[in-house]
């Protein structure tokens, strides 16, 4: 039977736990001998950074006085590097940890992650390099001019940001929701800033956020699955339904969230009464619901 949103929910928060706990053991190495290194260079600040240091001596060689004098540049952008390195780090496990509590927490925690790591690596960037004397403001403002000439050539891109952003914070849909975009009837199963991969039948179709519109969110309230049965015309409804009335509390539906409802003649047909017959289930099980239904 298809796995109930409850554990679809379930196994995402406890994947998003799982990762935010195993940072990996490279990754923890890594940062360990970083943040090492950077207490050992401010430990050994003066002999580095100083006036007279053998960083600052003539060694009658113009290839040597330089090769000597970049290493501390080299060492000031480790510990930039490392500094920002462990703040992040301990800054995305803490909104990975924390943000877990519901669908939207997780796909807003997604959001923000993605974010920061944009924002630190553009940051790092300038930063690093200004310590290597690029005159960072002369970059910046023609970064400025770049970015005003490029965003009038990527409205488009420009349009999936904003979009992206507007569905997050309105609340539109979550991680795990199914929704249904242009007849195409899915799981959401990723949430980024330009596009949203909707997942069904094994395959991923991939839309950008500015094209998501009409968008049928089938998972904000509880769906309905539906079976008909037809009667001939020359029996008697009166005493099937009867039979209806007794012997429908005994049915019971996997899947369900509420008890099997007989709703009427839905039609006249050609040849026989039409009855229809619903029960309430979550969206993730409607088809299997139905089937179970229809097999009663």
């Amino acid at each position: 039977m298809k796995k109930k949103r409850k554990d679809v929910f379930q196994e995402e928060r406890e994947k998003v736990k799982a990762k935010a706990k195993k940072l990996g053991p490279v990754k923890l190495v890594i940062l360990a001998i970083l943040a090492a290194g950077t207490v050992c260079s401010f430990v050994l600040y003066d002999y580095i950074f100083g006036a007279d240091t053998v960083f600052t001596a003539d060694y009658g060689s113009d290839f040597l006085n330089g090769l000597m004098g970049a290493i501390p540049k080299i060492i000031r952008c480790v510990q930039i590097i490392s500094i920002t390195a462990i703040i992040t780090t301990l800054l995305l496990f803490a909104i990975s940890h924390i943000f877990t509590k519901s669908q939207r927490s997780i796909t807003v925690s997604r959001l923000c992650c993605n974010l920061i790591k944009w924002v630190v690596a553009i940051i790092l960037v300038i930063v690093v390099l200004a310590v290597w004397g690029v005159d960072t403001t002369a970059l910046i403002t023609g970064a400025g001019v770049i970015t005003l000439v490029v965003g009038l050539g990527m409205q488009s891109l420009i349009a999936d940001v904003v979009a992206g952003l507007f569905i997050v914070f309105e609340n539109e849909f979550n991680l795990g929701d199914i929704i249904t975009v242009d007849d195409f009837r899915g799981e959401v199963v990723e949430m980024g800033i330009r596009t949203t991969k909707l997942k069904a039948e094994g395959n991923i179709k991939i839309f950008n956020n500015s094209d998501l519109r009409k968008i049928l969110n089938q998972t904000a309230e509880p769906s309905v699955a539906k079976a008909y049965v037809d009667i001939e015309y020359s029996a008697d409804l009166g005493k099937v339904e009867e039979i209806i009335k007794r012997c429908l509390p005994e049915i019971k539906i996997d899947g369900a969230t509420e008890g099997v409802e007989y709703n009427g003649v839905n039609a006249l047909g050609a040849s026989g009464v039409q009855l229809y017959f619903s029960v309430k289930c979550k969206e993730g099980d409607k088809f299997t619901v139905q089937r179970a239904l229809n097999g009663e």
